[in-house]
């Protein structure tokens, strides 16, 4: 598999006041996907403008031509499968095929505790893990089949109909993230892509060394969850989103700093690495021109 460059675009500015411009900027620069973060409100971004994941990605899938478009990710913290499914396939179906939707078991923040009632306690990661482990299954299910009827110990569903199903057959493919056991084995059974963003215990004390050893680490676990279900684990895209590893800031520090970072997590395997669009006086600031130059030029020296 060749390498493919990506961007996230996060869902901050108003559509008609610099929005819009963005992702048809992803698309002139020759992105592979532009995706989005599917939250009701992120970090430090929670006191200012944040908009939906799906009808941000239904605007961009009308104003671009080419470029995939997806979430990166989306979580069972406040999604339904049901509900979920019938957006996934409108949206596939307004952008003629372009969807990658991301997926992930979610994570504490906002997300787990906005839709809380008052004393209630937000799931734990073992609880997390419980639904993720029927969440996905059963979306699967609901892209690919006309009529479904489940009754799980999360979600439900009686004859939940989702014709004509996804332009892209068998459905639109999930990237499934993912470190721990039970979540490769999502992966290896349902994803078309693999996600990490390393390792978390070590994003902030470890050494670009250490991280590199780590992610290494979570390649071999998902080759062994592979095996494990009968897939060759080179049928998947892995997929690295970059700005949460000990060198968060380097990789857009230049070209060349980029160059250097993407072609040590290429000899790791990774078939995909998805840069974040910058924002000002954020987490994501960074050289506009840098990211652009990134964008047209990095390939070339890596491949």
């Amino acid at each position: 598999m060749s390498l493919r460059l990506s961007t996230v675009i996060l869902p901050v500015r108003r559509w008609h006041e610099g929005g819009r411009d963005q992702w048809l900027r992803a698309e002139e620069l020759g992105f592979h996907t532009a995706y989005t973060y599917d939250h009701l409100a992120w970090r430090s971004f929670r006191d200012g403008p944040w908009f939906g994941a799906v009808p941000t990605l239904t605007a961009a899938a009308a104003a671009t031509e080419r470029m995939r478009l997806g979430t990166l990710v989306t979580s069972p913290n406040f999604r339904h499968p049901v509900t979920l499914a019938k957006e996934l396939i409108s949206l596939d179906d307004i952008s003629d095929g372009r969807i990658t939707l991301g997926i992930g078991a979610g994570g504490n923040g906002f997300d787990a505790t906005t839709l809380l009632k008052e004393n209630q306690e937000p799931w734990t990661p073992r609880e997390r893990a419980d639904r993720f482990g029927e969440f996905v299954p059963l979306l699967d299910r609901l892209l690919t089949e006309d009529s479904v009827t489940y009754e799980g110990t999360f979600y439900s569903a009686t004859e939940a109909r989702n014709i004509p199903g996804c332009v892209q057959r068998p459905r639109l493919p999930f990237a499934v993230a993912a470190t721990g056991p039970r979540g490769l084995r999502l992966a290896a059974r349902h994803g078309q892509a693999w996600v990490t963003t390393g390792d978390p215990k070590i994003s902030e004390t470890g050494t670009p060394e250490q991280s590199r050893e780590a992610i290494r680490g979570q390649i071999e676990k998902l080759g062994k969850a592979c095996a494990d279900v009968g897939r060759d684990v080179a049928e998947l895209d892995k997929v690295l989103l970059t700005g949460f590893t000990p060198d968060r800031n380097r990789p857009l520090a230049s070209l060349d700093a980029f160059v250097d970072f993407a072609g040590k997590h290429v000899e790791l395997g990774f078939t995909e690495i998805v840069v974040h669009a910058p924002i000002p006086d954020s987490d994501f600031a960074a050289d506009q021109a840098v990211f652009e130059q990134i964008a047209t030029e990095a390939l070339a020296q890596l491949t």
